[in-house]
């Protein structure tokens, strides 16, 4: 099956609009990396028709961009780079720094580790409450001029916080969580989206395996993995999710002869201006891709499926626990950092 493809204004390729998302190579927050398999994991996903590589400095401190950069080693020009900026990890604790010199510095460690002259997308990761937008726009409007930046994006932004960016630089994109079991975006920032011509990257459209259909009520994580740390892999929630997606199955498999995995994907491509973002780290991972393509839910599909939702997830939750702090203000009292986010 052919991939679909988008055009994000600056970006001359067709850019997939499944794209492979990277926060799982860098290792940190997942259960540690494996960099063999993460580069034939960008690879496969090359040959695959995937060309959109997401990823950002903060996802394993640099590690990803890095692996990012060994795996398209020969093939730069295959692929869309993806990448962030605006957070920083003084001692290992994330936090946000959307600062001109924050920015002027970060992108020349973005494009060394990912050993290119260019980022095909360049997003500010959170918004950071503690610095004007038009400082941060200037900064990012000033690499774009320069060449070293193709176009500009946002991620974790409102639409009051990206019009404010928008009188300042030109925004192509905007990242935000987006799946079946987390669809806040629909009331504000798609809508917003939709009305100026931005495309948006759909983080998190598997809901961190929850939609895979592979994930069982005994299903364990260890380590440092971060959905030890997510409320909806918590009892009694997951079950209520778990539930959720063993309905999803039986009825994409009844209607339409796919996978829940296929209907989760399909039904992000069909929300307007999107892109899925898949995140992977093994080849295999990429297993079920191209089930997603080429096909769409009409009006009654989409219909029975927030039905099922509806009947099964009767204590929903969000992904706000991804989000990190601010800077800290000397003048406030100190409180506990946040973990990181995507």
């Amino acid at each position: 099956m052919s991939m679909e493809t988008v055009r994000i204004e600056g970006i001359a390729t067709p850019v997939s609009r499944i794209g492979l998302g990277t926060w799982a190579i860098g290792g940190a927050m997942w259960g540690g990396a494996d960099d063999a398999s993460s580069v034939a994991t960008i690879r496969k996903a090359i040959e695959s028709g995937i060309n959109l590589i997401d990823t950002a400095p903060v996802y394993g401190f640099g590690h990803s961009e890095e692996v990012v950069g060994k795996a398209l080693l020969g093939i730069r020009d295959k692929a869309v780079i993806a990448t962030k900026v605006a957070l920083e990890w003084p001692g290992g604790k994330v936090r946000r720094n959307a600062t001109g010199a924050r920015i002027r510095a970060e992108v020349e460690d973005s494009l060394r580790r990912l050993q290119t002259d260019r980022i095909d997308l360049y997003q500010v990761h959170w918004p950071d409450p503690r610095v004007r937008h038009e400082e941060t726009a200037l900064a990012l409007e000033k690499l774009w001029r320069d060449g070293k930046i193709l176009a500009i994006g946002v991620s974790n932004y409102a639409p009051a916080e990206m019009d404010g960016f928008r009188h300042f630089a030109p925004l192509a994109t905007v990242q935000s969580p987006y799946n079946l079991f987390e669809r806040a975006i629909e009331h504000d920032v798609l809508p917003y989206a939709r009305r100026n011509d931005m495309t948006v990257l759909a983080y998190g459209a598997l809901c961190r395996g929850l939609l895979s259909g592979r994930m069982h009520a005994d299903t364990a994580f260890s380590g440092d993995d971060l959905r030890k740390f997510d409320p909806k892999f918590r009892q009694p929630r997951f079950q209520q999710y778990l539930a959720a997606v063993d309905a999803l199955e039986r009825f994409a498999q009844e209607r339409h002869g796919k996978t829940v995995l296929a209907l989760a994907v399909r039904w992000i491509l069909d929300q307007g201006p999107t892109i899925a973002l898949w995140g992977a780290r093994r080849p295999d991972q990429l297993e079920g891709m191209d089930a997603a393509l080429g096909w769409k839910l009409d009006a009654a599909d989409l219909r029975q499926i927030d039905a099922l939702l509806a009947q099964h997830v009767t204590d929903p939750v969000g992904p706000e626990f991804m989000a990190p702090p601010a800077r800290p203000d000397p003048t406030a009292p100190a409180s506990s950092p946040k973990r990181a986010a995507a």
